[in-house]
């Protein structure tokens, strides 16, 4: 399991390292594709994965995508805000029309979850392709994972070590308040480092302080998209979300993370 474990991390660096650098369309599809397996993921807990109330999520999450990629190709006129009110708009609209005329296929649950997946997967996922058209952003895109899994790597090996007093018993018996801490501590701490090679080899110029603030906020915000997807798998009685990743499960237990430290990474980046 370790073995298998190791190599499909490998894997995903050598992903995250082609689609990060080269940026612009290669890494929108890459997010966008990731997205989608993320929301079927999610769609399957509630069955409708293949069904019309589950599609209309797939079609609306890419063109969410799309939306995104034409304005920061300036290829869609006004205000991008109101683009984005008029998407989900609609789509709460597709999802009543559906629910009405299809009744009594589905529940309103099913609906509330598919609503949920575009939002959860796909607009969060989507801040890893706007982190990159950021001044700067080929340096910052990569705190998301710095924060993300270097926070997770920080916080198991705390939690073995000094561990006592237990984070959210019920949810997660294993994280600790200890390891949460040090994950905190160690995702800032790797903020530093990294800010400062990128300085020494990559002549950014950013400021060290402010990766520290990242990685700290970034890490702690990790924690709560961490034991969210696992509240989601616990109240489903779940293990993985899927088997797409060797030794891993799905996209959704590998980006859990992710999905919430890359809005705040972005909104972080903007304004320190």
């Amino acid at each position: 399991m370790f073995k298998t474990r190791l190599l499909s991390g490998i894997c995903l660096v050598i992903i995250a390292l082609v689609t990060l650098i080269s940026g612009g369309p290669v890494l929108w599809a890459v997010v966008t594709s990731i997205s989608l397996i993320g929301m079927r993921e999610l769609y399957r807990i509630f069955h409708v994965e293949n069904k019309l109330l589950g599609i209309c999520g797939y079609f609306f999450g890419v063109l969410f995508d799309i939306m995104i990629f034409a304005i920061s190709k300036g290829w869609l006129l006004g205000e991008p805000q109101h683009w984005f009110m008029g998407l989900f708009m609609a789509l709460v609209i597709c999802l009543m029309a559906v629910m009405v005329f299809s009744y009594p296929a589905y529940h309103a649950d099913q609906l509330l979850a598919v609503f949920f997946g575009v939002f959860y997967v796909t607009v969060m996922l989507s801040y890893i392709y706007q982190i990159r058209l950021l001044p700067g952003g080929e340096f910052t895109v990569w705190l998301v994972f710095i924060c993300s899994w270097g926070c997770d790597t920080c916080a198991y090996c705390v939690g073995v070590l000094i561990g006592k007093h237990k984070m959210a018993p019920k949810l997660s018996p294993k994280k600790s308040v200890e390891g949460g801490i040090g994950g905190i501590a160690g995702a800032a701490l790797i903020g530093v480092l990294y800010a400062l090679a990128i300085n020494h080899w990559g002549h950014a110029g950013v400021e060290v302080i402010s990766f520290a603030v990242i990685g700290a906020a970034g890490g702690a915000i990790s924690q709560v998209g961490d034991l969210g997807a696992s509240a989601i798998k616990r109240n489903y009685d779940i293990k993985d979300y899927g088997k797409l990743i060797p030794g891993h499960g799905g996209i959704l237990d590998r980006f859990d993370s992710v999905i919430f430290t890359a809005p705040i990474i972005y909104y972080l980046a903007i304004f320190i």
